[in-house]
């Protein structure tokens, strides 16, 4: 908090669009989309016009032995067009719940079907779930849990198979290579193992660290082979960001659990949602006095106004025009990084869709980063908020995941001002 002595908080009035507008009317471009959760620019009017109307409604209700029309079609919704087989869908309202609802679920499922022995998750290297005690726990980023340490669970992590300092064309036979890893460790633990929990594609805490869809396909056979649930963090990753609807439809395959939040409502209100299916369900199907239902939930369940918004956001994601375009600004975005790829202050340029990163170092041949309490990164920060621009590097990388309604020329000013950062941190 004291970085705020010299670096004041900047209050906005109000937002249109990939604009953020603060009281002295002067705007800042959204280059991070508000932490990943503004997909379809703010204040979108199909979104608003959605929460007025349910605002006139139903505003919230008990969501234990009551129900409410938007939270059922929410559900259906996301089934269908999910297309991954699910058929069951469990309401939380942040990214961190909907990761504690999935280990819980996974943890309680085998304790339901006589295997309580399953007490272990197994991550990846450099992994993160979110800021609660379990999502903390499976995660892998020190800055985050390290001094929470000693009230964690203790996962089984596994080498990432991350791509970084690798040529793109050579990330699928490296993500392949890296399955190896995890294959040892499910031999070694897989009959103690509830459940495998990765970031399908991109560890975006983790510095944007990205991998090829290969891994997951070969992940989704890995557990089969060894009885091990499969949760698929896309909490950041859903909702288009990768260039499909969600990160796990490029490997063609559907997780026991798929985490959803942050674009879930447009980045409207918190929500989030767990996915499984019919199989899950029926392990927590039984009589009252066997105790097997599912111990979870919280006040704010199915929030109808939330929920009101999140059928609006899949309402316009339906038709497959957005993914479309955001194929079209992804490869714009691409040809736009080619003027750091021999950049000598920036040791790794990657990309998966509409989330590209740009990584800084004094030695790029060697791929060594600057060090962390250089803070290279607050110096983008701060350059860009004077030229008009949100762009929230993680220590040194800097990363843009805009909103989809960003268009070319914005992206160029976009590239500009993070060439003109990089200049000043590094100079």
């Amino acid at each position: 908090m004291h970085d705020h002595e010299f670096l004041p908080l900047t209050p906005i009035a109000r937002a249109a669009g990939v604009w953020l507008y603060d009281y002295d009317g002067r705007r800042y471009l959204d280059a991070i989309s508000s932490w990943w959760t503004n997909l379809f620019g703010h204040c979108h009017p199909h979104l608003m016009a959605a929460l007025r109307a349910q605002t006139e409604r139903l505003d919230h209700v008990i969501f234990a032995g009551f129900t409410h029309a938007p939270a059922v079609e929410l559900a259906e919704r996301l089934c269908r067009q999910s297309a991954m087989g699910f058929s069951r869908v469990f309401f939380a309202d942040s990214g961190s719940a909907a990761v504690e609802v999935a280990l819980k679920m996974s943890f309680q499922y085998w304790r339901n079907l006589d295997q309580p022995q399953r007490t272990r998750f197994i991550n990846l290297s450099n992994s993160y779930h979110g800021e609660t005690f379990g999502a903390l726990g499976v995660g892998d980023v020190d800055l985050y849990k390290s001094i929470f340490a000693p009230l964690l669970i203790e996962p089984i992590t596994v080498a990432s198979p991350d791509c970084f300092g690798i040529p793109q064309s050579d990330w699928e036979a490296h993500s392949i290579a890296m399955l190896e890893p995890m294959r040892l460790c499910l031999e070694q633990h897989g009959t103690q193992v509830a459940a495998v929990i990765v970031e399908p594609l991109v560890q975006c805490a983790g510095g944007m660290r990205m991998y090829h869809a290969a891994y997951l396909r070969g992940l989704r056979a890995l557990c089969d082979a060894h009885g091990v649930h499969l949760i698929a963090d896309e909490i950041a990753v859903g909702f288009g960001r990768t260039g499909t609807l969600f990160a796990c439809h490029q490997a063609a395959i559907s997780p026991d659990f798929l985490c959803v939040s942050k674009g879930l409502t447009g980045g409207t209100l918190p929500l989030s949602a767990v996915l499984t299916h019919e199989r899950i369900y029926a392990a927590f199907y039984d009589l009252y006095e066997t105790q097997k239902g599912f111990m979870h939930s919280h006040s704010y369940t199915g929030n109808p106004l939330a929920c009101a918004a999140a059928v609006a956001t899949l309402e316009l994601l339906e038709d497959g025009s957005v993914l479309r375009r955001n194929a079209e600004l992804a490869q714009h975005l691409r040809a736009a990084l080619v003027r750091f790829q021999d950049h000598p202050q920036v040791i790794d340029v990657r990309q998966t869709g509409l989330i590209a990163a740009l990584e800084l170092g004094p030695q790029r041949a060697e791929k060594v980063g600057y060090p962390s309490h250089e803070r290279r990164g607050l110096r983008v920060y701060t350059h860009a908020l004077e030229r008009g621009a949100l762009l929230r590097p993680l220590g040194n990388v800097v990363y843009f995941m805009p909103p989809y309604v960003i268009d070319e020329a914005q992206i160029d000013w976009l590239i500009d001002i993070a060439a003109e950062g990089i200049q000043r941190a590094t100079a």
